[in-house]
Order: structure tokens, then C-alpha cells, then sequence
């Protein structure tokens, strides 16, 4: 049975008023409107910038799901590399990679692309101070190599070097996006389909279809963009017809749009309990596996996500298409199949944290110590602020932690964070986890190309892990998108790195 959410009558109130003052803000701001302003596209995002919309930072999302800025590299649905600003690559050796770059390319500020800039943009971010996450533990230098191509070089051996460049953080910019003291303004700097003309701090963006766009030109005359942190004033924004594409609908305001509006997108994030297998009660593999067997996930996704999750078979879900099919391997079940027995459960006290900053996560935590109390399990709860029990969690102070853990970082690879969850050196090993045949595993996996066998390579330590019961899957998270009856072509992207495309129009 699905949790009701009442609504108060003061929530209403302000959704409502909150709708009624979006209509007003989706219009562009200090830049010139296109021609034709009835066909701008109307876009409610859930997070202000945090660091004025600089590509050396999270922001830099923001601009790639707007399609103003853009990378040398896509990644396809398997997160495979293809080309975009660059249109071919080659590895010279183990540590040179060389990258031709596509002609005819102009900056929204009117300079053309050359090898020369895209080597002081990628050059800014490697000497960035913090770096952009996707660099953290890589040390890359970039040089031109004849009129139209440059070579990243780096400090150690790299097998995922153009998914790296794939990341919206390595957004190629013209040079007068480069102010004094570090500052990077992505404003009329871009190579997108939209120039982002206006940006007013945590308020709204304005976007304008830029004509000298080396593909396919832009549909819309524009995007406008407004901030709306508020849930439940999104959610009115969509019904009311005043935003075109919402992110994120919260679950508890789906029953109150037409259901054609929305649209479920599954995340490469999992939710996963994950088990002190050094010390305490599960530092013993039975008791691991009594608690692996007395959780009912289908209850999980339907009590607290009301349906809108999907079942975790393993670490990583359907965002990823590859994982359910690389499951079927023989191997993959042999792993398995040496889990250990369950044991004994009843009286066993065990501690079990998790944080307020996801919704979810607190409510989930009450269904898990239902279902862990019904097989004999002693549960005391810790809940906080994330900021002040992140610390306890890694120094291994609880016997279980529920997380919500992205599965796949800026590379679009999920060895990174199985090496962080899961090694015994791992940065972010809640687990206290530390076995031998699953650090060679990982060590094996980071080795190889992407491709096929990388991807084989990563099941098989996925399923070593399983095979310990380290972590304990829950669910895979969705995001729901919310579209308007006269908006198509919208992107429904896992790794929200795109939104809106020069396909992306208002229909008539």
C-alpha cells in the first residue's frame, strides 16, 4: 500500500502562487528576444548554479543539458566514445592520445575552433584549482599537433582518456571565456546550437538559437530557463502549462499531472544498504546473509517510491543496458553461488544510519528495520544531516548504512566508484570491505580498453561483491521528467548530461 502524502492547504497556496509567478519569469531576460518569441521552449530546473555556471564545476551539467557548451566526445548509450567537436582519435602509445578536431567550427563570439584554443581550454581545466572531479588522480598536458589536431598526453597509462574528454567539465570554450583570477564565463562562448546570452545568478538563464551552428540548426528560437528548487511549485508549473520541461517531479505530485506529461528516466544511482563485514555482527558472512535474505526490496519501491524505482538485481540497474545482459554469463551465476548460508538472526543488535538530505532514504531506513526486526535483527536507527554522519559512516561506526550512491562518475564508467566503495584502499569503503579476488578484479577491469571486454570484466567484479554480501542493492532510482502536451523531442538522458537538442521544438 503506497504512503499518502497530504497536501496542506498553505502548500497548495503557495504552489500556486509560486506557478502563477513562473509565468511571468519565463521570458527572456537581458538579451535580445528571437523572432519569433511563441516558440522559446519554457525549462523549470530543480538547482540553481552553485558556482556562477563555470564549466570547471557541477554547473557545467547545466550546460550541456542546454546544449550551449560542448565536449570533444560524446558517449553513446553504452558509454562508448563518439565523436563531437572532435572527429577521430587514435592512441600513439600508452600514455599519447591524438585528437583531430572537426572544421569549420565557430565560437558563439564569432572566433573560429582551432587547436590552439582547444588546448587552452582543456590545458585551464587540468590546472584548475580544485579540478574538475573527472581529473581527480590524472595529470594531463595538451599540445597542438599540426593546424588541427592535439594530443593529450598523460602522466600515467589511461584507457579511458576520450570518456574522459566526453565529461561537460572539458567543455571546449572560445578564449574570451577566460577572465583574470581563474574566472570562466561560458556566456556568448559556447559551440552549441543555443548561445547563452543572459544569465541571471540563481534566477534564470536565457538561451538564443546561434544561426552559424556547425549542425543541425536549432528548432526553437530559444530557451528559457527558470530555477525552481520548490518541488511542488515545478509540478504546478507543468500542470499549469507555464514551463514546457520540468526536472524532476517529486512522487508525491505525479497522481496530480496527466499522466502523458510524465516521463520516468532510470539514474545510474542505486540505493544500497551497505554491511560492516570488519567489524560487529556482520563482520560474520551468515549473519551478512540473514540480512540479505529478510529484505523484501518489491515492499521498498512500493511503500516509499510508490512503484517508481526499479528493482536492483545487482550494483548497477537499467541505466546502464548493458549490466542486466552481461548477468546471464554462467560465470557470473557461478560467482554467486558461493554466498554464504544464512545464520541465525534473532537478538542480534545491530545499528543501522542513514541521512535526511534524500527524502527517501529516512523512510526507507523505517522499512528496513521492519523487515530485519521480522527475521530476529535488534535495530537501532541513527539519522542526520548527511554533513555530520558522513564521517561516522566511513570510519566504519555503524554495522549497516543505506546510501544513495551514483554508480557511474563523468566518465561514464562504474570502475571508479566500485574502486571507492569496494577496495580494500577504496575512499568511500562504508563497507570496511577488503578482499583480495575482488581488488584483482577491479585492478583488471580498470586496465582494459572500453569496450565489450571492459564491460565483461566489470561484471565479474561486480559479482564478487555480491558474492561477499559487502552491499546489499535495493533499488535503482528514477528521475521523472515532466513535458508539456506541446513539446517534443526532448532528451531523456541517465547521466543528465542532455535535455534540450537542436531537435527540441515547440510543435504547432
Amino acid at each position: 500500500m503506497a504512503l499518502s502524502r497530504p497536501k496542506t492547504a498553505a502548500t497548495i497556496l503557495l504552489a500556486s502562487v509560486m506557478a502563477a509567478g513562473l509565468s511571468g519569469c519565463f521570458a527572456p531576460g537581458n538579451a535580445q528576444p528571437a523572432a519569433n518569441a511563441d516558440a522559446r521552449i519554457k525549462v523549470a530546473m530543480l538547482q540553481p548554479p552553485r558556482s556562477g555556471l563555470t564549466p570547471l564545476s557541477d554547473d557545467a551539467f547545466k550546460l550541456s543539458r542546454w546544449k550551449t557548451a560542448e565536449t570533444l566526445i560524446v558517449l553513446d548509450s553504452l558509454g562508448d566514445a563518439q565523436p563531437s567537436l572532435s572527429t577521430a582519435w587514435n592512441q600513439l602509445d600508452s600514455k599519447n592520445w591524438r585528437f583531430e578536431l572537426r572544421s569549420g567550427v565557430k565560437f558563439h563570439d564569432g572566433t573560429s575552433l582551432t587547436a590552439e584554443q582547444v588546448a587552452a581550454s582543456l590545458t585551464a581545466a587540468a590546472n584548475a584549482s580544485p579540478k574538475p572531479r573527472i581529473l581527480d588522480g590524472v595529470q594531463l598536458a595538451v599540445r597542438t599537433d599540426g593546424g588541427n589536431a592535439v594530443v593529450v598526453t598523460t602522466q600515467n597509462e589511461d584507457p579511458l582518456i576520450p570518456q574522459r574528454l566526453s565529461s561537460p567539465q572539458l567543455a571546449i570554450l572560445a578564449a574570451s571565456a577566460y577572465k583574470p583570477g581563474g574566472v570562466v564565463s561560458p556566456i556568448n562562448a559556447g559551440t552549441g546550437p543555443y548561445v547563452l546570452a543572459a544569465a541571471d545568478g540563481t534566477t534564470s538563464a536565457t538561451l538564443n538559437r546561434f544561426d552559424g551552428y556547425w549542425g543541425e540548426k536549432a528548432a526553437s528560437s530559444g530557451v528559457d530557463v527558470q530555477y525552481v528548487p520548490d518541488g511542488t511549485a515545478r509540478a504546478a508549473a507543468l500542470r499549469t502549462g507555464n514551463a514546457d520541461v520540468v526536472e524532476a517531479i517529486p512522487v508525491g505530485q505525479v497522481a496530480q499531472i496527466d499522466a502523458q506529461l510524465i516521463h520516468e528516466v532510470p539514474m545510474p544511482r542505486t540505493n544500497t544498504l551497505y554491511l560492516n563485514s570488519e567489524s560487529g555482527p556482520f563482520a560474520d558472512p551468515a549473519v551478512r546473509a540473514a540480512a540479505r535474505e529478510a529484505i523484501e526490496r518489491a515492499q521498498i519501491i512500493e511503500r516509499v517510491y510508490e512503484g517508481r524505482a526499479d528493482l536492483a538485481e545487482g550494483l548497477l540497474g537499467p541505466a546502464l543496458p548493458w549490466a542486466a545482459e552481461e548477468r546471464k554469463n554462467d560465470s557470473y551465476a557461478e560467482a554467486l553461488k558461493k554466498r554464504a548460508s544464512a545464520g541465525p538472526a534473532n537478538g542480534i543488535r545491530i545499528k543501522l544510519g542513514t541521512f535526511t538530505d534524500r527524502a527517501e532514504l529516512p523512510e526507507v531506513a523505517v522499512q528496513l528495520e521492519q523487515q530485519l526486526e521480522a527475521a530476529g535483527f535488534i535495530v537501532e536507527q541513527d539519522v542526520r544531516e548527511y554533513q555530520h554522519i558522513e564521517a561516522d559512516a566511513i570510519a566504519g561506526k555503524f554495522d549497516a548504512f543505506i546510501l544513495s550512491r551514483a554508480t557511474v562518475l563523468d566518465s561514464g564508467d562504474p570502475v571508479a566508484y566500485m574502486f571507492s566503495d569496494f577496495a580494500c584502499k577504496g575512499s568511500f569503503n562504508i563497507s570496511q570491505f577488503c578482499d583480495a579476488d575482488v581488488d584483482a578484479a577491479l585492478t583488471k577491469a580498470a586496465a582494459v580498453p572500453a569496450g565489450p571486454e571492459r564491460r565483461a570484466a566489470i561484471a565479474a567484479a561486480e559479482a564478487l561483491i555480491l558474492a561477499n554480501d559487502a552491499a546489499v542493492p535495493l533499488l535503482h532510482e528514477r528521475v521523472i521528467q515532466g513535458e508539456s502536451a506541446r513539446i517534443r523531442d526532448v532528451e531523456r538522458d541517465p547521466r543528465e548530461r542532455a535535455l534540450i537538442t537542436s531537435k527540441t521544438g515547440i510543435s504547432k
